[in-house]
């Protein structure tokens, strides 16, 4: 069994790169149900979200597989030149990315929480289709255990960082000051949702956009009005500052909205949405400044972070090794079955003629041998996993081998 993933995130590839192969949920869900009809593999999972695309695949040892074709084949795209902003990993490699991930420490914002929900909902969106299998299940809850770890032995950030956290602390530090700014968030999802908490706590006045079909059942958080989309752009020139947070494919605020638009003072504009919201055109209008999610970075690591970082690899590491010690027994455990057999029948076959020459009936005979096939069985599977357990992996499976040779026809 092999672990194989491609993926493309925000330090590989810009986000117009990254939009062509973003996936809805919806999508996702269509899109690992074709993978998995692929032969060879045994369970596969996506994970898309705004700063990254990732699919994971387990599959046989021998196969040939380009997960980027795959990929290219479920989006539609015949351009090889892609290629390049992806990175493929397999095995240790792959896992050890996952567990690092989920632990915040291949965020855009260092720590982040996001992420670990967002690999909890690709693993329970693979679920739902059918497509994962015992390997990747394990591997993405082990993965989930050690971001949980992560976050409280070793927290790498305070609060509840995002990009828009990062996005209100560069204003800051830029001169800026949120409070009591005019902002509207387009979007009532979970970052939508996000975006206007974290204006509020800043002390701005925050109104959130809905459709006007779900006006009567959407929440937004305490405090925030509301207004419908449809009449954004009636809003916009009051804002100080607008934030597009949405799923839609289509963008939000366009070029064409702004050209005959008078604003009353400067807006600062953020896009947080993959693929684009705003339309990038839309920066050139005098009076606008437009970011997006490519606008915030940590550049460096806090010095006071690099302990915890070092916290946080080894309870990588351990997870890690935890796995691949799971993983090499899932795929013992049909050759020891085997083995457990052999010795068993063997066993049977020597104790048959003492039987037959005893004056027990044979329903007490055949007790007594399944009674002893039970014992037997438990005898040797407790003298292999110990074995396991107190030899290096190369010894064991030399021995293992071994055993298998007593048994060859």
């Amino acid at each position: 069994m092999t672990i194989s993933m491609i993926g493309i995130d925000h330090d590989r590839a810009p986000v117009d790169i990254r939009a062509l192969f973003a996936f809805t949920k919806k999508n996702a869900g269509e899109a690992m149900e074709k993978l998995k009809e692929t032969a060879g593999i045994h369970g596969c999972i996506i994970l898309s979200t705004c700063n990254r695309l990732e699919i994971w695949a387990s599959h046989e040892d021998d196969q040939e597989l380009s997960l980027y074709q795959c990929l290219c084949q479920l989006k539609n795209i015949q351009d090889d030149s892609y290629e390049s902003y992806f990175v493929s990993r397999t095995d240790r490699e792959a896992a050890e990315h996952l567990f690092y991930l989920a632990g915040g420490l291949k965020s855009q914002i260092l720590g982040e929480d996001q992420i670990l929900t967002q690999i909890k909902d690709a693993l329970n969106l693979a679920r739902e289709h059918f497509t994962t299998d015992s390997t990747l299940e394990v591997l993405f809850r082990m993965a989930v255990t050690a971001g949980k770890k992560i976050k409280t032995e070793a927290p790498l950030a305070h609060g509840n960082p995002s990009v828009i956290h990062q996005a209100v602390s560069h204003l800051k530090e830029q001169g800026y000051d949120m409070h009591g700014k005019i902002c509207m968030v387009i979007g009532n999802g979970e970052m939508g949702k996000v975006a206007a908490q974290a204006l509020m706590e800043a002390g701005a006045d925050v109104t959130v956009t809905v459709r006007q079909y779900r006006s009567g059942m959407v929440n937004i958080p305490f405090g925030c009005k509301r207004i419908n989309y449809g009449e954004r752009m009636d809003y916009l020139p009051k804002c100080d500052l607008v934030v597009s947070a949405t799923a839609s494919p289509n963008f939000t605020l366009r070029e064409e909205l702004f050209e005959n638009l008078e604003l009353e003072k400067s807006i600062v504009l953020i896009d947080l949405a993959v693929p684009r919201d705003i339309e990038p055109e839309v920066g050139k209008f005098e009076g606008i400044t437009l970011f997006d999610m490519d606008s915030f970075r940590m550049e460096e690591t806090p010095a006071e972070l690099q302990e915890n970082l070092e916290a946080a690899g080894m309870i990588v590491r351990d997870q890690m090794d935890e796995f691949f010690k799971w993983l090499d027994g899932k795929e013992l455990i049909p050759r020891i079955q085997e083995i457990k057999e052999n010795a068993v029948n063997d066993f049977n076959l020597r104790i048959m003629k003492p039987l037959k020459n005893t004056q027990m009936d044979e329903q007490e005979k055949e007790k007594l041998i399944n009674a002893v096939d039970t014992a037997m069985g438990k005898v040797i599977n407790k003298m292999l996993f110990a074995l396991r357990d107190s030899v290096n992996e190369k010894a064991f499976l030399e021995c293992v081998a071994g055993l298998e040779k007593t048994y060859e026809k």
